[in-house]
């Protein structure tokens, strides 16, 4: 913006009639305040709205054979839901399809010296030989490496064994595939936490060996059977699916400074998926709805509901496999809400700058950042809030593997409250955070409201601050600072032009 030369004289002469006081400090242009909610937004986000998301995520597997899973009529109707809502809220949506693997356990069973075991299959397990692998029962020393490094088989032979291992330290996929290099005909992962174990070995090219999974208890009770004859019976199947994604961005704002935030929308084939994950969608639903397609905002905001999530993050990996680095570059930052409302709530937010210094490390630059914006929203709510590793087990893991900067929240799934966060937070200690972690159980009685709504009213809140603008995260301003900073710079440079001019010996600091 040009400065017109009668506003300036009278600028500077205020200037200078300061100066003969004091030295005169010109400060700087600030950005403008960023607002704390998204336009059209109560001074609480309507929880009842965000429940009602919910009931049409339960209502929707009810009718489509109790699960909303990715491939599946369920799946399907969720997509058109959200869908729907958004279209009707003035989005452009697009819900472009992808194909992948899907896995289909037709059966498992586990017997040890005899006995039958509980047990249930990795996600993607090859099958066993029809009448399953019979072969001596071996153990894997636990240690920190748990099974993750070639050098945790020092000393053990696994070789034509079912070898068991400890949950923990790396993924499933590349305990299994250890324990085949070093010659196992099976294996099986047993829990470190109380409860079932129901995971991934992440696509149908992972599977070394037949893989299966036990509770912590169980498992400690194999340690005890080392030697004695197993028989692992899986039987299982991969079929060719296509799904999609929902992918839909406001008409307004730069879409060169894309302001990214998504849930997925799957459930698990065991149950209705109310928690894991129609909590983080439905929250993120009613701020889309609320924001609107056409919002007054700096930033593009990009909503996304990503599909097969439950199979090894597969919906957000297609996406953004394909986009070029420059579309890639125009995202500013992507945020993640897996688990919002879990019944036994603890508050997390992604850990951007590994400030508490274990476990995974810190993010790309800037989601140290985002971090401490979802912190200072639940601060502001009156919850304390502690870090969560980017352990690569939800849809943020191929944006930081992209140097995409990222955070989000999440209110724990199968981990264990301590004694301290129980106090802090409230619930029962020595419990999941879920215990209907991947079960059927997962509906809409497994939801702690109250978390619900703080973390919903948190998802608006830092959308929109960032919607407004990115400048701590990136550096990228608005016009409006941009228009600013001239401004103040066109002020500061005929200033000390005219006091050149007229002699004057005071100094203007140019800040």
């Amino acid at each position: 913006m040009r400065v017109r030369n009668v506003e300036s004289r009278r600028v500077v002469k205020g200037l200078f009639a300061a100066c003969t006081a004091t030295a005169l400090a010109v400060v700087p242009a600030t950005a403008a305040a960023v607002p704390s909610q998204p336009a059209n937004l109560d001074e609480e986000l309507n929880v009842n709205a965000v429940n009602r998301h919910l009931a049409a995520f339960q209502r929707i597997a009810h009718q489509n054979d109790g699960n909303r899973a990715s491939g599946t009529s369920g799946y399907k109707a969720s997509v058109d839901y959200v869908v729907g809502k958004l279209r009707d809220a003035g989005f452009d949506v697009s819900t472009p399809e992808f194909q992948y693997t899907k896995y289909y356990l037709d059966s498992i069973e586990l017997s040890v010296a005899g006995e039958p075991v509980e047990v249930s299959a990795m996600e993607y397990s090859p099958a066993t030989p029809k009448g399953g692998v019979t072969a001596p029962l071996s153990v894997v020393p636990a240690d920190d490496s748990t099974g993750c490094e070639a050098g945790d088989y020092d000393g053990v032979d696994v070789s034509g064994t079912v070898a068991l291992i400890k949950r923990g330290a790396c993924t499933f996929a590349k305990k299994q595939q250890l324990a085949a290099d070093h010659g196992a005909s099976a294996a099986i992962i047993y829990n470190n936490v109380e409860g079932t174990l129901n995971g991934t070995l992440g696509g149908a090219e992972a599977g070394a060996i037949p893989t299966a999974a036990v509770s912590k208890s169980i498992g400690a009770d194999l340690v005890k059977q080392a030697g004695t004859e197993a028989t692992l019976n899986l039987q299982a199947r991969f079929d060719e699916v296509t799904t999609e994604n929902v992918i839909a961005q406001t008409r307004t704002g730069n879409s060169r400074n894309v302001v990214m935030a998504g849930a997925h929308l799957d459930s698990v084939p065991e149950g209705a998926g109310i928690n894991d994950n129609g909590t983080g969608s439905a929250g993120l639903l009613e701020t889309a709805i609320q924001l609107g397609g056409s919002p007054d905002v700096n930033n593009a905001v990009r909503f996304a509901w990503w599909g097969a999530e439950e199979s090894g993050l597969i919906g957000s990996t297609k996406y953004v496999s394909g986009l070029t680095f420059e579309q890639q570059l125009n995202i500013a930052m992507y945020l993640n809400f897996d688990m919002i409302g879990s019944p036994n709530a603890g508050y997390f937010a992604y850990d951007g700058d590994d400030s508490d210094g274990v476990g995974a490390g810190p993010g790309p630059h800037g989601s140290g950042v985002i971090e401490q914006a979802f912190v200072d929203a639940l601060n502001s709510q009156g919850v304390e809030v502690e870090g969560t590793d980017f352990t690569g087990r939800s849809d943020y893991g191929p944006f930081i593997a992209n140097g995409i900067p990222a955070g989000g929240l999440f209110t724990g799934a199968e981990g264990i409250k301590t004694k301290a966060q129980a106090e802090k937070w409230g619930g029962e200690a020595g419990v999941a955070y879920d215990p209907n972690y991947h079960q059927v159980g997962d509906d809409m009685d497994n939801v702690d409201r109250q978390a619900l709504k703080r973390n919903s009213k948190a998802i608006a809140m830092v959308v929109t601050k960032y919607a407004q603008s990115t400048e701590e995260v990136n550096g990228m301003r608005t016009r409006a600072e941009r228009a600013q900073l001239r401004q103040a710079q066109s002020v500061r440079t005929l200033a000390a032009s005219t006091q050149e001019s007229q002699g004057h010996t005071c100094q203007l600091p140019l800040k």
